[in-house]
C-alpha cells in the first residue's frame, strides 16, 4: 500500500518535474476519494535553499536525506545533468532500494538512480533528447527510447517532463486503483491515460549523409517522394552499378534506400498533417505511399501513433 512519498531534490532541479510529483502525491485529495499521502521533501541539508534551473527560483528541502526512511515511494524530480552527483544522495537511494522502496524517476532524473548503480540491467528511460549519453554512461541499462515510461515494478522511469505525470498517475492506478488516478486526473485536467509513446514527440532528422557521391540523388529523391524508386533506376541515375550504389547508400546515410526513403516520406507527412487538410488519402498519395493503409503502416511503425491520432495532437486548432 503506497503511504509515504520522499522526494529527492538535488541542485539544479527542474521545477516543473519536481511540481508533477507534488500534484499527484503532494497534494491533500480526500475529498474526491484519494488517501492522504505523507509527503516528505528531502534534500542532503534540510533548510537550505537549492537551486532551480529556472535562474532566480529556489527549492528548499524540509527533510534531510533520513526523510527517505520507511518511504514507501522515492521519487527523483528532473535536474541538469552532470558528471557527479552528491554522494550521500546515491547512497541514500541505494538504501532505499535495497530496503525494497518503490523508486521513480522523471525524465532526467533516471541519470541520478544510474549514478547510483540502479539502473544496471533493468529496463527503463528517460526525455528522447537524453537517450543517448544515458546509453553511453550507462551502458548496462535497458533503455527504451520510445516509451513515456517503464514500469519495472520497484523501479519506474519516465521520459521527459509531462510523461511524469503518466508515471505517477500510473503508479497510483497500480497501487489504489483506477478511481483513485482517475479522480487525480480529473482535478488536473489531464487524461488518465495517453496513448502512444514519446516517439511521436522526437524529432526525426534527415540522417547525416557521410559523403558527398549521393548527395545529388537524395536531393532529388526528395524532390520526387512521390515517384516510384528501385535501387535499379537510383543506381543508373547516381551512374553506379546496382551492387556499388547500394553498398555506399549504406555506408554514406547508415541505412538502406528503401528504410531511407520510407522514413522521408513518413518525415513529408508528419508536416503535412501538421500544417494542411489534406486527408490522410490525399497525404498518402502525395507522400508516394499510394494509399492510406500503407501510409498508416508506415507512420505507425517510426512515429508510433497513427496519422489520425498525430493530427489530433498536433494540428492547429
Amino acid at each position: 500500500m503506497l503511504k509515504t512519498v520522499a522526494v529527492v531534490l538535488v541542485d539544479d532541479l527542474a521545477p516543473f518535474e519536481f511540481g508533477v510529483i507534488c500534484e499527484v502525491f503532494g497534494i491533500d485529495r480526500t475529498e474526491d476519494g484519494v488517501p492522504r499521502f505523507e509527503f516528505r521533501v528531502c534534500g542532503e541539508r534540510p533548510g537550505e535553499p537549492l537551486a532551480t534551473s529556472v535562474p532566480g527560483v529556489q527549492m528548499t528541502p524540509a527533510f534531510g536525506l533520513d526523510g527517505l526512511d520507511g518511504a514507501d515511494l522515492v521519487a527523483v524530480p528532473a535536474a541538469t545533468i552532470r558528471e557527479e552527483y552528491p554522494p550521500a544522495v546515491l547512497d541514500a537511494l541505494r538504501k532505499a532500494a535495497a530496503r525494497g522502496a518503490t523508486l521513480l524517476s522523471v525524465c532526467s532524473g533516471a541519470f541520478l538512480l544510474g549514478a547510483a548503480g540502479l539502473l544496471d540491467r533493468r529496463h527503463c528511460t528517460t526525455h528522447w533528447h537524453s537517450v543517448k549519453d544515458l546509453e553511453d554512461r550507462f551502458p548496462e541499462a535497458k533503455i527504451d527510447p520510445d516509451v513515456l515510461f517503464v514500469d519495472e515494478g520497484d523501479l519506474i522511469t519516465s521520459a521527459g517532463t509531462a510523461a511524469g505525470i503518466d508515471a505517477c498517475l500510473h503508479l497510483v492506478r497500480r497501487e489504489l486503483g483506477s478511481a483513485a488516478a482517475t479522480a487525480i486526473a480529473r482535478r488536473m485536467v489531464v487524461p488518465p491515460q495517453r496513448d502512444g509513446g514519446q516517439r511521436q514527440f522526437v524529432e526525426l532528422p534527415m540522417p547525416e549523409c557521410t559523403g558527398d557521391s549521393l548527395q545529388p540523388v537524395l536531393a532529388w529523391m526528395l524532390e520526387h517522394l512521390p515517384d516510384e524508386h528501385t535501387v535499379t533506376s537510383l543506381a543508373r541515375r547516381a551512374q553506379m552499378s546496382e551492387r556499388t550504389f547500394a553498398r555506399r547508400f549504406v555506408a554514406e546515410t547508415g541505412t538502406t534506400p528503401h528504410k531511407w526513403l520510407s522514413t522521408q516520406r513518413v518525415l513529408h507527412a508528419r508536416a503535412l498533417l501538421e500544417e494542411t487538410q489534406l486527408s490522410v488519402e490525399e497525404i498518402a498519395r502525395e507522400c508516394g505511399f499510394g494509399t492510406a493503409a500503407l501510409l498508416r503502416h508506415h507512420f505507425h511503425r517510426v512515429v508510433g501513433v497513427s496519422p489520425h491520432d498525430y493530427r489530433r495532437t498536433f494540428a492547429p486548432v
